[in-house]
């Protein structure tokens, strides 16, 4: 044979090379052939063939004992654990065909040529013919190889991958998929090694992880090299990137970035037998971001292309040079949980009692899990696991999977979204809080605890066994209708969840979710951080800014991404952001708040919503809110977001707060811009023409409307029975709203319950007339069906 076909160079293969180098390989001289005009760089290097390893095993007569110990394990005779290692030494005592051992050899003296040195570094990576097929996932089942200098070296790496096709997990993983392990050949991939070990590298895939969003990218990384981030033994940094918008130069569509914790770093090892080493990183560096937004934004136009090239998601791996400051992507193969899920159906889960949260970390999936915690701190330990309880341990890799899948949930300390320990738990439909950073300290074998992934981005770990139900939404069959459905948010992470709803758009997005749940500092103690004599409160301050010189950014900066999550799930339809209608009580309650709070009777009625906006007191602090909007739209791009101003009391109060909103860059009408107002008070009912005027539309606030209308604290148990927004006075104010807006070419629409919980009240609305109908997210398919039935009643076609 010649030695090109026992040895092919990256540029010479493509997509149907698979049966020849494996899926990895495959892909890598695809992506070099067919991807360079996307400006996609991929390290160069060579593949070693099937024929190559067939060759192998005939050389040193290993086709026929391995056959014989596969059959001995079959019988029962011999365990997994025997068998691999039976196999592995075989392996290691082999040797190379002279003529496959010289065809390797002079094509790693072509690369040493090619890059001008004298033994060039390599990655050396396997790659089965069977994988990274798009009905299987062998992530991890074979083994890679760093920092591989030197053709003697190169040899022995090449050797140990080859026998690295019969590890414990490989024959465990192919006798479960009823792979035939003499059909599966190993191809092993030769590349040159990017410097990441002095900058950053990672993972990232083109489509949500958890809630299977396809217009979103993922981007994990940390420092070093990326096998920290692939086995989840760091917590990484997390970025997301809207692909609709990432063919305007001019935008930065980033959607999210969290901080990651990066405890350590792999960098290259100096001498010895080892090749690479971990070492702690430098907390300069655990507080930074390992990505500029540019560089998050390459990233996401390539993942946007690679999918693109190959019509599915994928999962791709991505390092930096530190040397010359370049990306490079490193491995690209497909996606196999979220493209593989049946459509069509919408799987919920929900707690049905409140508990003592004990830990809380990344959450994998949207399931609950209750059980007895099973501790075991390596896999070598798997008799001390006890079969349905939830595993908790420091990580995971390849090795823990036959305990993973005998486990009612998993939590780790390490890890993000990209790790071994999430990337199975999706496999296999169990729910896991992944990066709590301190679970095998808190929890003990035995204890019961509740792990709840049904929160959205926070998985939460809950004492004791707790009461929780599930169902199951059937979205095939959903009726047209003419009144825009949508949705009421407050969560980010939540948004993403519910993208497959038959909604168009959000009807109310609460801004005060994010500011009290993610931001958690008083804006006002942000901008007078220096004034404020609270000693712990300038602590807990400093702490979460850290990294900020100028403290207002970090309300800016985490506001605008909360509210581009909630407008980038439902893109391009319309999105209401209500700005900030915290009540004094509650604004005092924030990080530093209670100096810039007066005490009130009744804060319901007192400053809050329209009132604070031009007041001196909080003006600075509206104009923070203005900023993350005006970001929002203009510098990420997510122009359907509309401004809603809540608890608006006067046509004069509205004057002012429209001015102070153009102050700060928000004009109505400019870009495109539309600012509704609630109609939650009687006077934005009785002067709803003059309202009209200033507004491009109402939002009902029922609640408030009907407290105030008929004088009934919403709160008071002992005037329940009078709190009832069907009240013919309710009723005659939303048509009389309804009727003057529509003459003013103004928009109208409800955001509560009540057209879900009563279907004559919904009918009513659509009988007067009203536009949109938002709701929480789990009435959405309930008041469809209501709002069908009502439309047709009225004769709306």
């Amino acid at each position: 044979m010649r030695n090109t076909d026992y040895v092919r160079q990256f540029n010479d293969l493509g997509s149907g090379d698979v049966a020849r180098v494996g899926g990895k390989n495959a892909s890598l001289g695809e992506m070099i052939q067919t991807l360079k005009a996307a400006d996609i760089r991929v390290p160069g290097g060579f593949a070693t063939t099937a024929a190559a390893y067939w060759r192998f095993l005939d050389h040193n007569g290993l086709t026929e004992k391995i056959t014989d110990r596969i059959g001995e394990m079959k019988k029962g005779e011999k365990s997994v654990e025997a068998t691999g290692r039976s196999i592995r030494g075989m392996f290691g005592r082999a040797e190379f065909p002279a003529d496959i051992e010289e065809a390797i050899r002079e094509a790693y003296r072509e690369m040493c040529r090619r890059y001008a040195e004298e033994a060039v570094d390599v990655a050396v990576r396997s790659s089965a013919t069977a994988e990274d097929l798009p009905d299987a996932s062998f992530a991890g089942q074979q083994e890679t190889y760093l920092n591989i200098t030197g053709g003697d070296h190169l040899l022995e790496a090449c050797r140990k991958c080859y026998a690295s096709l019969f590890t414990d997990r490989a024959i465990a993983y192919r006798e479960e998929k009823y792979f035939d392990h003499m059909k599966v050949a190993l191809s092993v991939g030769v590349q040159k090694m990017v410097r990441s070990d002095k900058a950053s590298a990672g993972v990232m895939f083109s489509i949500d992880t958890e809630t299977g969003f396809p217009d979103v990218v993922l981007i994990n990384g940390a420092w070093g090299l990326g096998e920290n981030v692939v086995q989840g033994t760091v917590t990484p940094d997390e970025y997301r990137v809207f692909k609709p918008l990432l063919q305007n130069d001019d935008l930065t569509p980033i959607v999210a970035k969290v901080l990651g914790d990066k405890e350590k770093k792999m960098v290259y090892a100096g001498g010895g037998s080892k090749t690479t080493k971990n070492i702690a990183t430098p907390k300069k560096e655990q507080r930074s971001f390992v990505l500029t937004d540019e560089e998050i934004l390459a990233l996401g136009r390539w993942a946007r292309d690679i999918e693109a090239h190959y019509g599915r998601p994928m999962d791709m791996e991505w390092a930096k040079d530190g040397e010359s400051g370049e990306l490079y992507i490193v491995q690209a193969r497909p996606e196999t949980v979220q493209s593989r899920k049946e459509k069509g159906r919408l799987k919920q889960y929900r707690l049905k009692e409140e508990g003592t949260p004990v830990g809380e970390g990344l959450s994998i999936g949207d399931a609950i899990a209750a059980g007895k915690v099973s501790l075991v701190k390596s896999a070598d330990d798997a008799d001390q696991f006890e079969p349905g309880s939830i595993l908790v341990t420091e990580m995971t890799d390849p090795d823990w999977v036959t305990i993973m899948k005998q486990a009612a949930g998993i939590v780790t300390d390490y890890g993000g979204r990209t790790c071994h320990a999430a990337i199975v738990s999706r496999e296999l439909g169990i729910p896991a809080v992944v990066g709590t950073g301190d679970a095998t300290e808190v929890l003990s074998t035995g204890d019961e605890i509740t792990l709840s992934c049904a929160g959205g981005e926070k998985g939460v770990i809950y004492k004791g066994i707790l009461d929780y139900a599930s169902s199951e939404l059937d979205l095939s069959d959903i009726p047209e209708v003419k009144t825009r459905i949508m949705m009421n948010m407050a969560s980010p992470a939540a948004a993403f969840r519910w993208w497959q709803l038959p909604a168009n758009g959000i009807g109310l997005a609460r801004m005060e979710f994010i500011i009290n749940n993610i931001i958690q500092i008083h804006p006002m103690a942000l901008i007078r951080y220096d004034d404020l004599e609270d000693k712990e409160a300038k602590k807990r301050i400093r702490d979460l800014t850290r990294g900020y010189d100028h403290k207002p950014d970090y309300f800016v900066d985490h506001l605008s991404l909360g509210i581009a999550a909630i407008a980038a799930s439902q893109y391009p339809d319309p999105v209401i952001v209500r700005m900030s209608d915290f009540k004094t009580n509650e604004y005092a309650d924030l990080i530093g708040g209670a100096p810039f709070e007066p005490k009130e009777n009744n804060p319901m009625l007192g400053w809050r919503g329209a009132s604070r906006y031009y007041s001196d007191h909080y003006r600075e602090g509206f104009a923070l809110e203005c900023r993350a909007i005006r970001r929002v739209r203009e510098r990420i791009g997510l122009s359907n977001v509309v401004v809603m101003i809540p608890f608006c009391r006067t046509v004069e109060e509205a004057d002012k707060v429209l001015s102070v909103m153009a102050d700060n860059g928000l004009v109505r009408g400019k870009g495109g811009l539309e600012i509704y107002v609630m109609c939650e008070i009687p006077s934005n009912i009785i002067l709803a023409a003059d309202f009209a005027e200033r507004f491009d539309g109402f939002s009902i606030g029922s609640n408030d409307l009907t407290q105030l209308i008929l004088g009934v604290d919403r709160d008071s148990t002992q005037l329940a029975h009078l709190f009832d927004e069907q009240n013919p006075a309710i009723k005659r104010a939303v048509a009389d709203l309804i009727e003057i807006a529509h003459q003013k070419g103004c928009k109208v629409g409800i955001c509560g319950q009540a057209p879900s919980d009563y279907p004559e009240f919904a009918a009513f609305l659509i009988e007067s007339g009203i536009d949109s109908i938002s709701l929480n997210p789990d009435s959405v398919l309930s008041t469809l069906q209501r709002v069908a039935v009502a439309e047709k009643a009225a004769g709306i076609r």
